[in-house]
């Protein structure tokens, strides 16, 4: 793979590499994504969106919450994960099946065994919002895999090296496209360009993105 390239094949299924150990499946998540929305709804109405604060105290550009065994939280305290919403004292929705059984599927096609994820960052994107590059290494165990399913507007996935001033292939996303990467490319930095208004037919002006991870 060529740093800074853009990938801008047609989204259809299929597979494309993006590096030793990390891929897109085009269209993976597709027969899924009934079950998700209706299990996403019930996500949010018991963990509502939120704009967390970064240590700098500013609001995030993108709304977010958590369901599973342990949640990706932000505050002037820092990053880390917490079995509690901070928002209620609660612990965080459970992981619904169809996104554990998504993961597990996913992470298989993209030649990762035994994968268990326990969070699930869940971001509401509109148009104009962006996510900076970043590392997820937060996790206490960074031999399991990312797996992070797109759903919505299309987006342009940054996908750089293990420096952050390194060049960042632009890789367009689709709804129901699904990132999988780890080994070798776990730590790579990543993020998304700010997102163009080109509302979806199902979910309108809104990109939805759930991240799963193995954090505990």
């Amino acid at each position: 793979m060529a740093q800074g390239a853009l990938f801008d094949e047609p989204a259809q299924q299929g597979v494309l590499s993006l590096g030793r150990d990390a891929c897109v499946l085009r269209g993976f998540a597709l027969p899924w994504v009934e079950r998700l929305l209706a299990a996403l709804a019930e996500v949010e109405r018991a963990a509502p969106l939120r704009h967390m604060l970064t240590p700098g105290g500013l609001a995030m550009s993108v709304a977010n919450t958590n369901c599973g065994a342990l949640g990706w939280v932000s505050d002037r305290r820092g990053y880390r994960y917490s079995a509690t919403d901070p928002a209620s004292g609660q612990p965080w929705p459970a992981m619904p099946a169809a996104f554990a059984e998504l993961a597990l599927a996913a992470a298989g096609a993209a030649g990762f065994t035994g994968y268990a994820p326990d969070a699930c960052l869940i971001n509401h994107y509109r148009p104009g919002t962006r996510l900076s590059l970043h590392q997820d290494k937060d996790e206490r165990d960074h031999r399991a895999p990312i797996v992070s399913v797109s759903l919505g507007m299309p987006a342009v996935f940054l996908f750089g090296g293990l420096a952050r001033a390194d060049k960042a292939a632009r890789v367009p996303l689709q709804h129901g496209d699904v990132v999988v990467w780890g080994g070798v490319d776990r730590l790579r930095f990543h993020g998304v360009l700010p997102l163009k208004d080109l509302p979806h037919p199902l979910l309108g002006a809104e990109r939805i993105n759930l991240t799963l991870r193995q954090a505990g």
